[in-house]
């Protein structure tokens, strides 16, 4: 008569490793210990064990999102200062901050001058994005156009088809350089690709009169900005650069103590 095969007891973790039970491998004899001695029922040892894993799931996802997003770095909302600009709409920037805007496929410029905290408030938004389950990538437009310009169609397929596919796509500091032609057609296929489907979040410090000089001689520009901004909150922030006045607060205080 043939027996069951037995697990040893010293290969149980690794083989729940491998079925992807990696919370419960890790506190295997935890789980037990307590278990044994609350004397729990079966019901209550799966439950806990599916607690656990789902809790470790929701963990790695997140750090998964947070690694992918490429967020580095920010200030959080809770230090900007609402007073200083001369004109922001902080009604619709904290509406943002619920991200209905992604839920209902929209999009969100904030269009201003340097300095005025256009970068952090959209880092915020995309972290609270991260931490309410979207998937978020963060670039500037320098970064997302020089990873598209490649000789290669086929990696220049597969990396449209990238910039595809996040919930949220933020393009930061458009208009802070000039590009060829060839820069705007990729920003346009970038914008198409997303068109009524997924949302985007573009900072720039230019009115849309003038993104023909940041994109010179290009052809597509009135309808990439056609697409880009309907279905759209623009809203508008005006002031003077808060990284000058920062400088000059530090100024002051190194030339009090000297």
């Amino acid at each position: 008569m043939s027996s069951l095969a037995t697990t040893p007891t010293n290969d149980l973790p690794r083989q729940l490793a491998q079925i992807g039970l990696h919370a419960t491998a890790s506190t295997l004899d935890d789980v037990i210990a307590r278990a044994t001695k609350g004397r729990w029922p079966a019901r209550t040892l799966i439950e806990e064990i599916t607690r656990a894993e789902l809790s470790e799931r929701a963990r790695r996802g997140l750090q998964r999102r947070l690694q992918h997003s490429r967020l580095g770095r920010f200030k959080p909302m809770a230090d900007f200062d609402w007073n200083w600009p001369k004109k922001i709409d902080r009604e619709t920037i904290e509406r943002a901050l619920t991200l209905e805007f992604i839920k209902e496929g929209r999009n969100l410029i904030l269009l201003g001058t340097n300095g005025l905290g256009k970068t952090m408030i959209s880092k915020n938004i995309a972290h609270a994005a991260v931490l309410a389950g979207h998937s978020v990538l963060f670039r500037t437009a320098a970064e997302l156009l020089d990873d598209l310009q490649v000789d290669s169609p086929e990696i220049r397929r597969r990396r449209l088809a990238h910039y595809g596919r996040p919930q949220l796509l933020c393009i930061d500091e458009v208009g802070y350089l000039s590009y060829d032609t060839h820069a705007a057609d990729l920003l346009y296929e970038v914008v198409n690709r997303r068109y009524e489907q997924k949302s985007m979040l573009v900072t720039t410090n230019r009115v849309f009169k003038d993104w023909n000089l940041v994109f010179p001689n290009a052809t597509c520009i009135a309808t990439l900005l056609d697409r880009l901004t309907h279905h759209a909150d623009v809203t508008m922030i005006d002031g003077d650069s808060y990284r000058v006045r920062e400088s000059e607060q530090e100024s002051a205080a190194r030339k009090k103590k000297s």
